[in-house]
């Protein structure tokens, strides 16, 4: 008689930790939406890059692959050198299959309605990124790894940024800075 009271006293446990489990779950389930819907209304707006003439097909597919990452609205890709995207073993995510890219002369050809054009370049008169409000509808602008953006370009843009660095750094990686930093500025503030 003893051992049936102890089974049903560990049963009666063992349904209350079920219940206390179902709840943990439920409440999370619950989190996780209410954080969706949160995110949802704070990523407002779109991010575009845009690269003028871009050197190296590697970067070109790190470009691609973070901008799938960061959820960029679109790539655009000005130059005269030639371009196979299909064949970027760097973006390994695809991310030319499943993002808008655009090959174009002029990066101006193609930026969208009421865009704020961004020259991401070191530049005297640029911004540093950690002091940047990134605006909701930007256009980055990036120059080739092996020369500036040229004032052709920089004046038509409304603002100037650089990242602060010892050095210059690769494209891609210098694409990927700008995107994080939209993303968690958008989320904190």
């Amino acid at each position: 008689m003893d051992t049936y009271n102890i089974s049903s006293i560990d049963k009666m446990e063992q349904s209350n930790m079920l219940n206390v489990e179902t709840h943990l779950v439920i409440e999370s389930s619950f989190h996780g939406f209410k954080s969706t819907i949160v995110q949802r209304r704070e990523k407002r707006g779109f991010a575009a890059i845009a690269l003028v003439n871009p050197k190296n097909p590697a970067n070109i597919g790190g470009v691609l692959r973070a901008s799938g990452c960061y959820n960029a609205a679109m790539v655009v890709i000005a130059g005269a050198r030639p371009i196979r995207l299909a064949q970027l073993a760097t973006d390994t995510a695809k991310a030319w299959r499943h993002l808008p890219h655009v090959l174009v002369e002029d990066v101006f050809d193609v930026i969208p309605y009421n865009c704020v054009p961004i020259a991401v370049d070191l530049l005297p008169d640029a911004k540093p990124l950690t002091k940047y409000i990134h605006p909701e509808r930007a256009f980055y602008i990036f120059g080739a790894e092996d020369a500036t953006l040229g004032k052709a370009i920089t004046d038509k843009c409304r603002d100037k940024i650089y990242i602060p660095t010892i050095g210059c750094m690769n494209l891609a990686a210098a694409v990927n800075v700008v995107l994080y930093d939209r993303l968690s500025k958008q989320r904190n503030g």
